[in-house]
């Protein structure tokens, strides 16, 4: 993930924000319940950063879970971090965030977590049918 400052318009209004790869909302990763995940974070703006991964339980990787100063050292601009997100009974639609100081109102993201070997909690529908 690339975190960068961008010039981005919304209602005919142009400024300057943090984004994810250029965009913002910042992108959706996926993966299933037992997967290990790697996060290269690479800081291109201009001030500490850290990503804080909501619902993912870090016991044995803490310095990845985001708090500034608290489990992990902030990303310094111009520098990057493999954040390890190990999931062990995670499961669902959840979010990620930026964590420091007030970075922590801006960009942001979602994870999806799909049960092992499995498509989706569901039955497939037999048909489509029309949703009006």
């Amino acid at each position: 993930m690339m975190l960068e400052n961008k010039g981005y318009s919304r209602l005919c209004e142009k400024k300057n924000i943090l984004t994810i790869n250029g965009k913002f909302p910042g992108p959706t990763i996926y993966a299933r319940r037992g997967d290990s995940v790697n996060v290269n974070v690479y800081n291109n703006a201009g001030h500490n950063i850290t990503i804080h991964w909501h619902g993912v339980k870090m016991p044995r990787y803490p310095w990845s879970d985001g708090p500034e100063y608290v489990t992990q050292c902030p990303i310094m601009p111009g520098t990057n971090f493999t954040q390890q997100i190990r999931l062990s009974d995670e499961e669902g639609t959840l979010w990620w965030h930026a964590h420091s100081e007030w970075s922590r109102a801006t960009v942001h993201g979602t994870h999806h977590f799909t049960p092992k070997k499995t498509p989706y909690p569901f039955p497939k529908p037999r048909k489509k049918f029309p949703s009006y």
